[in-house]
């Protein structure tokens, strides 16, 4: 009985890890990468557009992004866009396509994208505990309306924890990965 809200736990942990690896990707590593610019809204036509959806987006060296346009009206509106977000990048353009240089990252922007990196895990983390106490609330209620007997309370709570902790090894894993790809020259 209690199995279908371990089940439902285990689907939202996975969600919950999979959307902290997305978020991650926006983080800059040194390397260009499309995902950078997922959380750029352009103003199209009066209406917030993600970037991806008005311009495609392409990686061509190491350390620069190329943004074509599918409306070349759009570049001014791009370009704004970029220098509004918190990415630090200066665009350059051409009148055809937008070109984003990355910098080498400095030791010290390494070490404050760890720090927003663990804010994030702490985030996904705070998360993860939500969750859990969720469940856990669920097959207490389970418990005290007899729809489960004492020791399987204790089996439920059990495999909630061993989820649970799982879970936070994966967002722990997924964390020293981005860590170790922003310290690496």
């Amino acid at each position: 009985m209690y199995k279908s809200i371990v089940k439902e736990l285990e689907g939202k942990l996975k969600k919950t890890a999979s959307v902290y690896s997305e978020d991650l990707k926006s983080i800059r590593a040194g390397r260009a990468n499309p995902a950078l610019l997922d959380k750029i809204e352009v103003e199209s036509y009066g209406v917030p557009t993600p970037l991806k959806q008005v311009a495609s987006i392409s990686a061509p060296e190491a350390r620069l992004l190329v943004i074509q346009p599918w409306d070349p009206n759009m570049i001014q509106e791009i370009e704004k866009a970029i220098q509004k977000s918190d990415l630090g990048i200066t665009p350059s353009n051409d009148g055809k396509v937008i070109r984003l240089p990355l910098p080498i990252l400095t030791e010290e922007r390494r070490k404050e994208l760890v720090r927003v990196v663990r804010k994030e895990q702490e985030q996904s983390k705070i998360a993860v505990r939500n969750l859990r106490r969720d469940a856990m609330d669920t097959v207490k209620k389970m418990e005290k309306n007899s729809e489960l007997r004492e020791d399987e309370l204790r089996t439920a709570e059990q495999e909630i924890q061993k989820t649970v902790d799982n879970a936070i090894k994966e967002i722990d894993a997924i964390t020293e990965a981005k860590e170790t790809e922003l310290l690496e020259i």
